[in-house]
């Protein structure tokens, strides 16, 4: 299921690996900033292969804005790429972690 095909008043997650130098620049800090002004829940996490991992839930068109800031100029560090795939959200999430 893909966000844009997703009921817009139904929750989903977007999981999403973004690469390039994007651990040691905030870029965890700076992404749970913009998914709490959103509205998201989930976490982003350093991977060991230098990758953040951003599991984000929320409305289908919120996490599209996300993806788009992940894949935008004003993020810290630089970003080279950003892959995602879209499911039905799992237990939940309280809030926006760092991990």
């Amino acid at each position: 299921m893909h966000g844009r095909d997703a009921h817009s008043d139904e929750p989903v997650r977007v999981t999403a690996w973004v690469r390039g130098k994007v651990q040691q620049v905030g870029f965890r800090w700076w992404t749970r900033a913009r998914a709490l002004e959103i509205g998201l829940t989930g976490y982003a996490s350093n991977l060991g292969d230098g990758r953040v991992q951003v599991v984000a839930e929320g409305l289908a068109p919120d996490c599209e804005e996300l993806l788009a800031l992940l894949r935008g100029p004003d993020t810290p560090g630089r970003v080279s790429g950003v892959t995602e795939i879209w499911t039905a959200v799992g237990p939940g999430y309280e809030s926006f972690a760092i991990r």
